[in-house]
């Protein structure tokens, strides 16, 4: 991924103070890393205070952000695994500024009609055809009539990524927290690499995470808390730790006994020198819905919501105001891989032998996700964060449909037809 770490950092901060803003700890996802790109042409295009306020959002002068949102994609959409489109629509009768237009990201241009219907169902064909079905619906409301939508603008991400080495997958139960006795999807894992799993000292205590290695440049970061850290500290102390602005400190140089949450090291005997780092955890899809506007000035879209006058100039000579910015992301984490989605759009209007003997003394670690934790998928080179979120509800595990009676006498059926053949084969070897 070739882009400043100017812009890196910028977007990081964006996705750590989305991260402290996030009210409560309910379940969700988000990608500032689809944020960002949109914020920035708006920025480039607007004057007096929202040209201001939307710089301090992005973290760069306003007169910089369109290049770097357009070195941003391209890093972005060259990453294997990873796609990153940006589309605009505007209205027919919408003059646009050809230096803006200059500056824009590439991408697709095309028109809203005024029917909003018809205009939804455009949109929406783009967001499932930019994530390959994982947002279906443009996050966006369309207006009619004279001071209905005049301009979308709106970007997709897409990620999928396979682990190195894929997780074990059987039922089993949480041992604490909100979820103990309930039937989960558990994954498991073990490996002699005791560093994928570390502690950093945070605000609100100490915070463990677990990295978990994709196959794309791309891997995921788990983050687990102090029971009661709330969702905000225990994902800013985790941003501040992947991207190297907290050191941490591996699970093979940390104590013995319980040195983070989740973990547990100790000594046991065990038939080979090497460490082993033990994990489990659940797997989750968590899809959360954002209205930016409900944090304008995070966003940096206090002022540019102002429908009284216009505030982008550089845009069109016509007055426009932001009218909604929303962002539809999904996230799902299971034993083959990992997989992320967003889709931002802004609009504006007017496991029997002999039991072995066991001859070494070595370092064991294990990491338990049972409660609530955070996660983080992160760039390995740039240490970009593609996507965050906090996981409340994993996966439950089902039991297999009980299969009919149809179904098992056909099984039968054809388990004695094979039988029958491997009979007559063996009977023909026998008369050779």
């Amino acid at each position: 991924m070739n882009m400043k770490n100017s812009t890196v950092r910028a977007v990081n901060r964006l996705t750590a103070r989305w991260a402290e803003a996030h009210g409560g700890d309910a379940g969700t996802v988000f990608t500032a890393a689809g944020v960002w790109p949109l914020l920035a042409p708006l920025a480039d295009g607007a004057a007096g205070p929202a040209r201001t306020e939307l710089a301090e959002a992005l973290g760069m002068p306003a007169e910089r952000a369109a290049g770097a949102a357009r070195e941003l994609l391209a890093a972005l959409d060259g990453v294997r695994g990873l796609r990153a489109a940006t589309g605009l629509w505007t209205r027919a009768d919408l003059p646009l500024e050809a230096a803006w237009l200059e500056r824009l990201a590439p991408g697709g241009h095309g028109t809203l009609s005024g029917d909003a219907a018809a205009g939804h169902k455009a949109l929406d064909a783009w967001a499932d055809r930019r994530t390959g079905g994982m947002v279906k619906h443009m996050p966006v409301t369309l207006t009619e009539g004279p001071h209905g939508t005049k301009l979308v603008l709106a970007s997709a991400l897409t990620l999928k990524t396979k682990w190195i080495r894929p997780f074990l997958e059987w039922p089993g139960k949480a041992a604490e927290g909100p979820w103990a006795g309930l039937p989960l999807r558990m994954l498991y894992r073990s490996t002699a690499l005791l560093e994928r799993a570390a502690v950093a000292q945070g605000p609100k205590g100490a915070v463990t995470l677990l990295e978990v290695v994709g196959d794309t440049g791309v891997d995921v970061h788990l983050v687990l808390g102090e029971p009661g850290a709330g969702t905000g500290g225990v994902l800013t102390t985790g941003i501040e730790a992947v991207t190297g602005a907290r050191p941490l400190t591996p699970a093979s140089l940390l104590p013995e006994g319980r040195p983070g949450p989740g973990l547990t090291i100790a000594r046991e005997l065990a038939l080979t020198p090497e460490p082993r780092l033990v994990v489990e955890t659940p797997a989750f899809e968590v899809r959360a819905e954002h209205d930016l506007l409900e944090r304008a000035r995070l966003f940096g879209l206090e002022q540019a919501r102002d429908d009284s006058r216009g505030h982008f100039p550089g845009v069109s000579s016509e007055p426009l105001a932001i009218g909604s910015a929303r962002q539809s992301a999904v996230a799902r984490f299971q034993a083959e891989g990992f997989e992320a989605a967003a889709v931002t759009a802004v609009a504006a209007a007017p496991g029997c032998a002999a039991p072995p003997r066991l001859r070494y003394r070595t370092r064991r670690a294990e990491v338990r996700f049972d409660r609530p934790f955070g996660f983080l998928a992160v760039h390995r080179t740039s240490r970009l964060v593609l996507a965050a979120g906090w996981v409340t509800d994993p996966l439950p595990y089902a039991r297999p449909a009980e299969k009919s009676l149809e179904e098992k006498l056909r099984e039968e059926a054809e388990a004695w037809a094979e039988e029958e053949v491997w009979a007559e084969g063996e009977a023909r070897a026998g008369g050779e």
